[in-house]
């Protein structure tokens, strides 16, 4: 191509994901895995949830009986909330995680116990449970795909918005970042902010709306009654008022880290071809990136491994064995799995 002044410069081609075939098959990952990765524990899960809600407990407690009682002039008061608001927001987020397992159906052997174990959590975390289960199905089906995908779809540079020329810059990449952490998660749930574009208006509150099926309806009315219980106006009596409130704030924590942790373990190092999209490559391709350690969960840590076998519990501790099918199941992170 010519350039201004006569100068003739050469136009530097897009990299894309590779296209190659890969040199291992879904059946030879599965085999680098302990087979007891695979099995569920009902009590082994219950511990978890009990440790997070003793500890949210604890959190709690020590917020509302012992931080008001700190210093005002020293400004112990004011350091100790913003402390307590984040790491109850981790802990939260651990508690999100296990009612993402339940969405799985990882929690346990029994599909009914782990949907109600799910819709209490996700509800009183003001998530809609079976809304959310069902479209992250569809992202596990189709991860990597820009067609199909639904979080975190990378756009087309003709479906631009106007203004995106103006936050391509270090600062606006900053308020970009702002902005998605602390509003992407509820602007994703009501708006479908970043999901898949649908031909109409889309929500996860709307239990006719695009995103579901016909047959879904029912467990969409299910959801949105469990986060009207939680979020009634009983809830906000005089007395709660100021716990609510800080519970609030400790909800923004969790909603930045889920929108972290699944924005890193989604995108791509490079990003797909049109067209060529595959199940395998795109969950090989589509969760390398970043690494984040949640409280109880090593999904953020092993995000392939999650990718391509969703039925495998993540509340599990992680090492890197020195086995021999360690150089095959490292390629897709999902060695080390010692459950």
């Amino acid at each position: 191509m010519r350039a201004r002044g006569g100068m003739t410069t050469t136009e530097v081609p897009l990299r894309c994901s590779p296209t190659e075939k890969l040199p291992f098959t879904l059946g030879q990952i599965k085999k680098a895995i302990p087979p007891h990765c695979f099995d569920r524990s009902v009590i082994r899960s219950f511990s978890y949830a009990v440790r997070d809600l003793l500890f949210a407990a604890l959190f709690l407690y020590v917020a509302v009986a012992h931080i008001p009682k700190l210093s005002l002039g020293l400004g112990l008061a004011l350091a100790a909330w913003p402390l307590y608001r984040v790491l109850q927001g981790c802990v939260l987020t651990g508690l999100w995680v296990i009612a993402h397992e339940c969405g799985h159906h990882t929690f346990s052997d029994y599909s009914l116990l782990d949907d109600i174990i799910g819709l209490v959590f996700h509800s009183a975390l003001l998530v809609p449970y079976f809304s959310w289960k069902y479209s992250h199905h569809r992202h596990h089906s189709n991860t990597g795909s820009i067609e199909r995908d639904e979080v975190f779809v990378p756009k087309l540079k003709a479906t631009l918005s106007w203004y995106s020329k103006y936050l391509n810059n270090p600062l606006g990449r900053i308020v970009t970042l702002a902005v998605t952490l602390t509003l992407g998660w509820p602007m994703y749930l009501a708006f479908n902010i970043s999901g898949r574009p649908y031909p109409r208006f889309a929500c996860h509150f709307d239990p006719y709306g695009a995103i579901f099926s016909d047959h879904e309806w029912a467990q969409i009315f299910i959801s949105d009654a469990g986060l009207m219980a939680t979020s009634s106006p009983s809830g906000f009596a005089a007395g709660l008022r100021p716990v609510v409130a800080r519970c609030l704030a400790c909800r923004a924590i969790l909603s930045g880290w889920l929108v972290l942790i699944t924005y890193c373990r989604t995108r791509a190092a490079l990003p797909p071809r049109l067209g060529e999209w595959g199940w395998l490559r795109g969950h090989r391709d589509g969760g390398r990136g970043l690494r984040c350690t949640t409280w109880c969960s090593t999904t953020s840590r092993t995000p392939v491994a999650h990718h391509l076998f969703s039925a495998m519990r993540t509340t599990t501790p992680w090492r890197r064995p020195g086995s021999s099918s360690h150089s095959l199941a490292s390629t897709t992170d999902s060695a080390g799995l010692r459950c």
